[in-house]
């Protein structure tokens, strides 16, 4: 055993600065010990409890939890409120943070807790009104969805009760120490309807295209702008539903008949583009909560038994949306002990935190998935106002106004002024730069301009509905009629619905309200408000017409944001429906696999093949490129197969080929708000110029030589090859698409803050994947902005109607938001590799793979 006395004789005869050095040392290392056990501890206090026994007030039973490794909890209780009410429960110690911030941003109340940073978000939001229609919607839901809700508020509220801040999340730690005073509110059940309203918005359909259209007729002729805007090509990419018509008001599935279209209307002048352009900057202030982008869709596909190895039908889905930590879903199971009339629940899928139910999964007896239908369920309308006045048809009419006050955090509070005309709020009144938008336009055979115009938006989300019940009629559902009777009450956003059942039936529904339009308006561009004929006709496309089809003669349905109906349909649903890439090229894989296994239907989530590539390639092969350095980058796609994993040089190499391709033919010609994104409207665009090789797109503007598209093939390699030397290597061997195309999941309020430290808290970036823009494996990126993902399949699922325990799913991130848990990121790890969980869903497979169960009580 050491001396100590002499070490410490020995220690107090150095020089005195060597001994005052290694004090120094010491004192530094307990500095740091003590920071790292106060971090730890700090970080760990608002992890939930997920075993033993937790009494919860108002809870008429024993209710259990079982959670498995990854943290997705399965809930067992003998009534529906009581299974609600833990769901709530179990959504707040997970994700309560995420739920608030949510609830803030559908209120307009961003500032309270951000600050300034918040404002423009808050007047947009109060502008569209989001959760005074959640208020009247309310009113209009079923009593059973109604007590849902109750419940479900209920027992968030129990989470909350007599938890300090930094018990509930770190966020709020780290707000506290900046200086936040705040007491969260108690959960309401308007505050879950709320979030459907950003639900609504983020998938509300072509508003970008209405103002997209208007902005390139600026310096285009029409003729030109319909190449911008190529129509559907029904000739190559088939629609969702191949068979059927509408007959007497009713879509059937075995008709046939002719369809119609409405007439076009006459484009605005130049001088009114000002305010359209102004406007679409101003709603760009509004929240992507689930994204923004033409990329936002989704995928999603069944097969019957025939198709299936199983005997029994699968159905996959991996819906697209924006990229955020935590992730959008959250996985859960609900399950009544004793199924009944009074507790008709055993369902199990993901489900929106702050919300009741489950949106996406299936119970015993069917499954489901959504993907985006995308209608035409927005105009937009220049007014012509003067003070709190409008015209329309000839008239002088008052405007509707409201005033409201937005607090802001460390800042003076903000008085809102909000004013409607019977389209809607005039969305240009909360943009700084439309204060003086239009005060020189004039509009043909309209009104003198005045002081100028306005921007009005009409939206199928701002009258209320019913949508609510759908999702849990949706839960209950034990066959087609009833799926049908469901999806009926989903008004917004209008989604495609796949369906497959125990019995062997497969289907699909197109449900959503679609407004029809008079004669006036098409949809496809902003309308004159003050003209009675552009209004819409109060009347919206009848549910039994929409696209419908049980058991279809093919044997699958394929759904990927493609064209619902063929060009006879006779409604009016949209024309900016996504061009098909992805829809068949899904098509083509089930018709190659022939039976297809569980396994094979999540490997077809994963295909990464570009349908661009092969079409363009042949031409950049085809042009002479200086040789040496430059050819080295053009050598790589000689053999490539299309395909784009993460480590693909020369799908590296193509894509940045592809976004200097789209930079070198079309930053000259529009806006820089329009840009190229490089999505499936762009390859039709290209497909069809690539065919015209003096076509005037190819020629770039800023130069006094005309150019060719075999100049612009060529500028557009020699410039990505040395793009590709600047970023990753010289030798284009050593290129790698993921290191190009990085996936960074950010916490989108304090992961946003500029403040490293606090960013490296909750964010979790470079993952480095495969995929692309129009690719089944949709990984989408802006070619306008950069190759970073900017929208990814959110959650991956494929469902074994033969043996639901034989399903697979998969988030984008893990079942917590707690920063630093376990289960912060675990699934992004599995997801990033192409992998699945399996989904296990009957009691005895649950309770195997159970890791932890928590006990909810009855109690005061």
């Amino acid at each position: 055993m050491p001396d100590l006395r002499s070490s410490w004789r020995t220690f107090r005869a150095w020089p005195w600065a060597a001994r005052w050095a290694v004090y120094g040392v010491v004192a530094v290392v307990l500095l740091m010990v003590a920071s790292l056990v106060t971090g730890v501890v700090l970080v760990r206090r608002s992890w939930p409890e997920t075993a033993g026994e937790i009494t919860v007030p108002g809870l008429e039973g024993r209710v259990e939890v079982v959670r498995d490794e990854h943290g997705i909890p399965q809930i067992y209780a003998d009534t529906t409120a009581d299974l609600m009410r833990a769901q709530g429960y179990v959504h707040a110690q997970d994700r309560f943070f995420e739920m608030d911030v949510r609830r803030h941003v559908t209120a307009g109340r961003t500032s309270e807790l951000f600050g300034e940073d918040g404002l423009e978000t808050d007047k947009v939001v109060r502008t569209l009104g989001w959760r005074r229609v959640a208020e009247r919607e309310l009113r209009l839901l079923a009593p059973e969805t109604r007590e849902a809700l109750e419940a479900y508020s209920a027992g968030v509220n129990a989470y909350l009760d007599g938890r300090s801040l930094s018990e509930i999340s770190l966020e709020y730690t780290v707000l506290v120490a900046g200086g936040l005073d705040y007491t969260p509110e108690e959960w309401g059940p308007v505050d879950s309807l709320a979030w459907l309203k950003a639900m609504a918005w983020d998938l509300r359909g072509n508003m970008d295209d209405e103002i997209g259209r208007v902005l390139a007729g600026v310096n285009h002729r029409p003729d030109q702008v319909d190449e911008l805007y190529p129509p559907y090509p029904y000739d190559e990419h088939d629609p969702i539903v191949g068979q059927g018509a509408v007959v007497d008001g009713r879509y059937e599935s075995q008709a046939t008949g002719p369809g119609t279209r409405n007439p076009a209307r006459p484009a605005w002048t130049a001088d009114q583009v000002a305010a359209l352009d102004d406007a679409q900057s101003g709603l760009h202030a509004a929240p992507a909560l689930f994204g923004r982008g033409s990329g936002l869709g989704s995928n999603s596909w069944v097969v019957d038994g025939e198709h299936s190895a199983t005997g029994k039908p699968l159905l996959a889905n991996d819906p697209h949306l924006g990229t955020s930590m935590p992730g959008i879903w959250y996985q859960v199971g609900l399950h009544c002990r004793s199924v009944s009339a009074a507790c008709p629940y055993d369902v199990s899928g993901f489900s929106f935190s702050g919300v009741p139910g489950v949106v996406i999964g299936h119970n015993r007896d069917i499954a489901w998935g959504f993907t985006n239908l995308g209608p035409d369920v927005t105009d937009l309308y220049l007014e012509k106002t003067e003070g709190n006045r409008w015209l329309y048809d000839g008239k002088m009419r008052r405007l509707k106004v409201r005033r409201e006050t937005i607090k802001v955090r460390n800042g003076d509070d903000f008085d809102l002024t909000i004013r409607e005309t019977k389209h809607g709020p005039l969305i240009s009144d909360v943009s700084r730069e439309l204060s003086t938008v239009g005060a020189n336009a004039e509009a043909p055979e309209g009104p003198d301009r005045g002081n100028g115009f306005s921007v009005a938006l009409e939206w199928t989300a701002l009258q209320p509905s019913n949508t609510a019940d759908a999702i849990l009629e949706l839960d209950r559902a034990s066959e087609w009629d009833e799926f049908r009777s469901a999806a009926a009450d989903f008004a917004v956003p209008a989604q495609n619905l796949v369906y497959a059942d125990t019995e062997g039936h497969i289907g699909y529904q197109a449900p959503g309200r679609v407004p029809i339009r008079k004669s006036g308006n098409d949809g496809l561009t902003p309308s004159a408000g003050w003209r009675p004929e552009n209004d819409w006709s109060g009347q919206y496309v009848p549910f039994d017409a929409l696209p419908s089809v049980l058991d279809p003669d093919e044997g699958f349905v394929v759904t990927a944001n493609q064209a619902v109906a063929g060009p006879s349909y006779p409604y009016h649903l949209t024309d900016d429906w996504d061009y098909g890439y992805r829809s068949q090229r899904i098509r083509s894989l089930l018709l190659d696999e022939g039976d297809l296994s569980v396994d094979e239907m999540a490997d077809i989530q994963l295909d990464d093949y570009n349908a661009m590539a092969p079409v363009l390639v042949p031409y950049l092969l085809d042009v002479q490129l200086p040789r040496g350095y430059f050819r080295g980058g053009q050598r790589l796609l000689a053999d490539w197969d299309f395909r784009q994993p993460a480590d693909s040089a020369a799908a590296a190499y193509y894509n940045a080929v592809w976004r200097n391709l789209l930079a070198l033919t079309f930053h000259d010609e529009m806006r820089e708000s329009q840009w190229p994104d490089g999505g499936s409207r762009w390859f039709a665009v290209l497909t069809r110029l690539l065919r015209q090789p003096a076509n005037a797109f190819w020629d770039d503007r800023d130069t006094e030589t005309v150019e060719t598209r075999d100049d612009i093939l060529t500028e557009a390699q020699l410039e990505a090859r040395d793009e590709m030397t600047r970023r990753q290597a010289r030798r284009p061997d050593e290129w790698e698409w993921g290191r190009l195309h990085r996936m960074d999941l950010h916490n989108q309020t304090l992961g946003e803050s500029g403040v490293g430290a606090v960013e490296w808290l909750f964010n979790r970036d470079d993952w480095r994947i495969g995929g692309g823009d129009s690719i089944v494996n949709a990984t989408g990126w802006d070619a306008g902005v950069g190759y970073g993902v900017v929208w990814a399949p959110s959650m991956r699922m494929v469902v074994s109607l033969g043996d639901f325990d034989d399903s697979r799913w998969i988030n984008l991130t893990g079942a917590s938001g707690h920063a630093f848990h376990p289960n912060y990121t675990d699934q992004t790890e599995l997801y990033v590799d192409g992998r699945t969980l399996p989904w296990v869903s009957t009691r005895d497979a649950v309770d195997e793979a159970g890791e932890d169960t928590l006990t909810l009580l009855p109690g005061d």
